[in-house]
C-alpha cells in the first residue's frame, strides 16, 4: 500500500529541510523495482539501522539484495532517535552554558529566554537531520550499493515469498529489522490527550509551556533535561522507586540530582491514574507519596518502554513465531522459520542502535555462508546522554550484589581525577567490576562528561580479553579524563599488595643493600 510521505508526523513541519529529507529517505515520486523472476538471495524487511546494514553488507559481497521500507529509510535513529536527540541536546547544554555564570565559555547571547533558544536548536536539528540523510537514502542503496529498494508495505505470502505493493518477492533468506515504536500505558483518558512520542516530539517548533513525561528512562531523562536547559518546565513521573532502573542506583542518582539543578521536578515513585483534555492543555490526576495532586501540563511525552512491530507482517504465513516481546530467535537469530531471521529492536532485548549494527554485522555471515556467529558472544555498552552522561556495559548492579564476594568492585570517583576538576566536572565516577582474585572485567559503569566515550575503551579490553592490569600500563595524556582508568589499574595492584607480598618485597630490597 503507497503511503504519502508529506503525512508522516516525523516529518513536519513541512520546511525546506523537511523536504530535503522526505527526499532521500522516501521520495515522493519513487518507483519500485520490478523483481527478478528468479528472486532474491536476500529481502530484507526494514531500513532502519539494522536493515540498512545488513543490505548494504549483503549487497557488498556480491548478493542479490531487496531492501523495504514502509515509512522513512534510516529508521528511528535518522529520524526520531539518535540523530535528533543528540542534535537537540548538544544545542541545549551550548545554551546552558550560555546562561550558566561558571560556564568555561562565553555563550550566544542572541538567544532570548522567550522560546527562541528552543527553535533555533529544532531548527538546526531538522538541517542537520537532513543533512545526513543522503547516507540512509534509497537513492544511495539502489544506484550505489545495487539494493532493489521497495517503499511500502511487506507482508509474507509463503515461508519464502513477500508481497510489496502488488509485486511478489521470493527469497532463499529473509531479515525482518521492523524495529519498534513507544509503548503506551493504558491510562484512562491518555489516548485523547494528545500526548507525544518520539515519533511526534521531534516535530514541535514552540517550547513546551510545561512538558510532562511519563518514564524516568534514558529517553524522558535526556528530554527532560533538553527542555528544561532550553529553558521549559518539565515534570518527570515515574513508577519505580528511582530513575534509569537498568544502571547503577549511584549513576542514577547523580543524574536525578543533575536534573533537579536543571529546574526538572521528579517524581518517583508516582502513578498517573488518569489525565484530560487534549494538546496544549492537559491534566494529569498522580498519585505521589500516598497523596494525590494534578499536574497541568501543555504537552504529555510518553516514553515508557518500547513495543515491537510485528503487525501486518503476515508472520502466520511464514511460519515465524512472536510474542509480546518481539519475534522469537535464537542465539543466532534465527527464526523458527529456518529461512528467516530476525535482528534490532523487533527481536532484541537490546534496543540500541550500535546493537542493530553488530547484530547485521552477524547475522549476514549467518544467513549466508552458514556462520555460526551468537548474539551471546557480544559486549554490549550503552550509554544515556544527560549531563554528565552515564555508560555502561558488563555485568549490572544487580547481578554485582547477587554475585557477592565473587567480584571485587574498584570505584575512582571524579573529583579525584584533575581533569575533571580542571573543568569544573566532578560529580560521577569510574566502576570497574572484576572476578575476585584477578583483573578480568566483568563490567564498568561511568558517570562523567563523554562517558559514552570513555565506555568503549572498557568494552574493548573486555572484547580482546584484557584485563584491567594491562589498562594500567597503557599511557594515558595528561590532564585527561580518561586517566580515571589508569587510577582505577593502580587501585587494583595496591589492594593486590597484601603484608604477605610486603614482607616479601622488603625482604628483596635488604638484599640490594
Amino acid at each position: 500500500m503507497a503511503h504519502d510521505p508529506t503525512t508522516f508526523a516525523a516529518v513536519q513541519p513541512l520546511d525546506a529541510h523537511n523536504r530535503r529529507l522526505l527526499e532521500t529517505v522516501h521520495p515522493p515520486a519513487w518507483k519500485d523495482p520490478v523483481p527478478p523472476r528468479d528472486g532474491y538471495q536476500l529481502v530484507v524487511i526494514g531500513a532502519g539501522t539494522a536493515g540498512l546494514v545488513t543490505a548494504a553488507i549483503a549487497a557488498g559481497v556480491g548478493a542479490r539484495v531487496a531492501l523495504v521500507e514502509r515509512e522513512l529509510m534510516g529508521g528511528d535513529c535518522l529520524n526520531v532517535g539518535c540523530v535528533p536527540s543528540k542534535a537537540m541536546i548538544a544545542a541545549a547544554r551550548a545554551s546552558h552554558a550560555a546562561w550558566t555564570q561558571d560556564a568555561p565559555v562565553d555563550g550566544d547571547a542572541s538567544l532570548s529566554d522567550e522560546g527562541e533558544a528552543f527553535r533555533a536548536a529544532m531548527e538546526r536539528m531538522r538541517r542537520i537531520r537532513a543533512d545526513l540523510s543522503p547516507v540512509d537514502g534509497a537513492k544511495r542503496f539502489q544506484d550505489d550499493l545495487g539494493v532493489d529498494v521497495y517503499l511500502g508495505d511487506a507482508r509474507f505470502v509463503a515461508d519464502d515469498a513477500v508481497e510489496v505493493g502488488g509485486a511478489r518477492l521470493k527469497f532463499l533468506r529473509a531479515v525482518i529489522a521492523t524495529g519498534g515504536r513507544a509503548a503506551v500505558p493504558e491510562v484512562p483518558g491518555l489516548a485523547d490527550s494528545g500526548y507525544l512520542t518520539n515519533q511526534t516530539f521531534y516535530s514541535l517548533t514552540e517550547r513546551p509551556g510545561h512538558l510532562a513525561i511519563l518514564g524516568g528512562g534514558p529517553i524522558g531523562c535526556e528530554m527532560a533535561q533538553a527542555v528544561a536547559r532550553l529553558g521549559g518546565r518539565v515534570t518527570i513521573i515515574e513508577t519505580g522507586d528511582r530513575l534509569l532502573k537498568n544502571d547503577d542506583p549511584d549513576a542514577a542518582r547523580i543524574v536525578a540530582e543533575a536534573l533537579k539543578r536543571d529546574g526538572v521536578e521528579v517524581l518517583t515513585g508516582a502513578r498517573v491514574d488518569s489525565v484530560s483534555g487534549r494538546a496544549g492543555s492537559a491534566s494529569l490526576r498522580v498519585t505521589h507519596g500516598g497523596a494525590g495532586r494534578t499536574i497541568d501540563a501543555t504537552h504529555v511525552l510518553v516514553a515508557t518502554g518500547r513495543a515491537p512491530n510485528v503487525e501486518g507482517l503476515g508472520l502466520e504465513q511464514a511460519a515465524v513465531e512472536a510474542d509480546e516481546h518481539g519475534i522469537t530467535v535464537d542465539d543466532r537469530m534465527r527464526t523458527s522459520n529456518p529461512r528467516i531471521y530476525a535482528i534490532g529492536d523487533v527481536a532484541s532485548k537490546y534496543k540500541f542502535t550500535h546493537m542493530a549494527d553488530a547484530s547485521a554485522r552477524m547475522v549476514v555471515r549467518n544467513a549466508l555462508f552458514r556462520g555460526r556467529g551468537r548474539a551471546s558472544s557480544l559486549v554490549i555498552p550503552w550509554a544515556t546522554y544527560t549531563s554528565p552522561e552515564v555508560a555502561h556495559v558488563g555485568i549490572t548492579a544487580a547481578e554485582v550484589e547477587e554475585a557477592g564476594d565473587e567480584v571485587q568492585t574498584i570505584t575512582v570517583e571524579m573529583a579525584d581525577v584533575d581533569r575533571a576538576r580542571l573543568d569544573g566536572r566532578t560529580e560521577g565516577f569510574v566502576r570497574v567490576h572484576l572476578k575476585a582474585g584477578s583483573d578480568t572485567i566483568l563490567g564498568a559503569t561511568i558517570v562523567a562528561e563523554r562517558a559514552g566515550d570513555l565506555i568503549s575503551q572498557i568494552t574493548q579490553a573486555m572484547t580482546a580479553e584484557i584485563g584491567l592490569g594491562k589498562l594500567g600500563d597503557v599511557i594515558y595524556p595528561y590532564p585527561t579524563t580518561a586517566e580515571a582508568i589508569r587510577k582505577a589499574a593502580d587501585q587494583w595492584r595496591r589492594a593486590k599488595l597484601t603484608p604477605t607480598a610486603k614482607t616479601a618485597l622488603g625482604l628483596a630490597l635488604r638484599l640490594l643493600r
